[in-house]
Formats: C-alpha cells, structure tokens, sequence
C-alpha cells in the first residue's frame, strides 16, 4: 500500500508543478526521465511554502508556516507524511543526501517574508541565499547524484542560477510585491521614484549572475543539461523583455513570456543542445 501512496504522492507534486509554473515543467520534461520524480518533488515542497506567505491572506500564516516546517521535519524523521507533497520530498532528501541546513536555510527566508517587508543588503542577500540558492543546490544533489567533487564544482554555478532566477521574479513581479504585498526586496530602491539608474545597476547584477550560472550549466551531465539550459533560456528571454521597458513601465504591468515564445525557446534550445553549442 505504501507504493500507490507514493506514486499518488509524486503525482500530486507534479500536479502543484504544472499548475503554477509552465515554465519550470517544461524544463523538468527536458531532463532525463530519471530526475522527473526528484525535481517535481522539490519545486512542489518549495512552492508550497511560498504561496503559504504569498498567497493566503485570509489566514494566520506564521501559525501555517510553522506547521508546514514542523511536518517537513517529522516527513524526514519519519520517512513518510500524509501530506503527499511532503512524503515524495522526505523521498528525495533521503535518496539524494539533500542536508537539512539547506531546507532550514530556505523555510527561514520564507519567515522572513512574513516579518520583513524591506532590506538591507545583509538581509538581501540572506534572503536570496535561502529562497533560492539553496534551492538550486538541491536540484544540484539530484544532478550530480551523489558524486560530491563535482557537485563541490558546480555549487558556485548553481546558486547563481537560484539567484538570477529570483532576481528576475523580483523585477518581474516588482507591482504586486510593493502594492499588494508591501515588499520591497531589492535594498536602498525607492519604490514610489523607481529611477533607470536603479533598474539598470539591478540588470548588471543579474547578467552577471546569468554569466557566472552559464558556465556552470556547460559543464553538467547529458542527463541534466540541457533541461537546465531551457530554464537558463526561458529567464534570459523574460530578463530581456523586463530590460527592454522603462522603469515606469515595471510599476505597471507583469512581464510575460508567452507559450508561442516558449515554444520557439525551447526549439532554439534543444537545436543548441543537438549540435553541442550551448
């Protein structure tokens, strides 16, 4: 009985996955079939924590967010949780060695959205750290499976992947953030005088990061590469589009990439990938 828990646990995190990011699935589809389970399970863990400090307004969200760590920490005692999104993670931590500084180290910067609304750039970057780098590390662990030198070697690479990615969001998502959520997460930004100079020092901060990432993502197994390089790409596309409008036009509206654009990304990609250009 254990075993259909299990499948039907797996089923759920790929169900959360495909609901709440196209993009992400996409990506996850163009790994090999071996890593589909693994990731599936993580994004499902981290979203899920996410849209407890994001999304639910109407509840008492510290109360929420400390039984959602309580239940992640029994899931890995235990070795099984009832919640099925927690039960395939506790699976992965366990088969690919994923350490729990990493998971304290991401649900504490989700703490942080609960009491922090504006940064300094200690807490910036304690934030970043936690809500994203650590969670590329996690998906490394999986890559990597268990060969620790080599995940030793792309570690760099992969938190820069995390924090690019988040970065972006953070520029994508700069509106709601500030007028619905009141955050503000980039450090000595006035959001009511959001000025080009300000978004253009954040763009060199980000292409610096998707520079360093690249060279990283080059150097990772067939099984993992090119699945990566369709996030990388697919980010890139959206960092593009963000960087093409002006500062007023952030505070307005949400950057999209729609799934024609998506689609021609992903055959650009895997051509690259095909001929070995990446």
């Amino acid at each position: 009985m254990k075993l259909i828990f299990d499948t039907v646990s797996l089923s759920t995190s790929k169900m959360v996955t495909r609901a709440y990011s196209t993009s992400f699935s996409l990506g996850i589809n163009c790994l090999s079939q071996k890593f589909h389970h693994a990731i599936y399970s993580i994004y499902g863990f981290v979203r899920c924590a996410d849209e407890i400090v994001d999304s639910f307004h109407d509840y008492d969200k510290e109360l929420l967010l400390t039984e959602f760590r309580e239940e992640t920490l029994k899931a890995i005692d235990r070795k099984i949780s009832l919640n099925p999104v927690l039960n395939s993670f506790q699976a992965v931590v366990h088969q690919y060695h994923i350490e729990m500084e990493l998971i304290e180290c991401f649900l504490k910067s989700m703490e942080m959205d609960l009491h922090k609304n504006t940064h300094n750039h200690s807490s910036y970057n304690q934030y970043i750290l936690g809500s994203a780098e650590v969670v590329g590390l996690m998906c490394l662990r999986v890559f990597t499976e268990g060969n620790m030198e080599f995940y030793e070697t792309l570690k760099p690479a992969a938190m820069k992947l995390g924090a690019a990615f988040q970065k972006v969001n953070f520029l994508r998502d700069l509106q709601a953030d500030f007028k619905i959520l009141g955050r503000v997460y980039f450090p000595t930004v006035d959001m009511s005088q959001f000025s080009e100079a300000e978004k253009n020092a954040i763009e060199a901060e980000i292409q610096q990061d998707f520079d360093d990432a690249l060279i990283g993502i080059k150097q990772l197994p067939v099984s993992s590469r090119f699945g990566v390089y369709v996030a990388y790409v697919y980010y890139k596309a959206l960092f593009a589009k963000i960087k093409a409008l002006p500062s007023t036009r952030i505070m307005q509206e949400r950057v999209r990439i729609n799934n024609y654009q998506k689609m021609s990304l992903l055959a650009g990609s895997f051509l690259k990938h095909q001929l070995g250009i990446l």
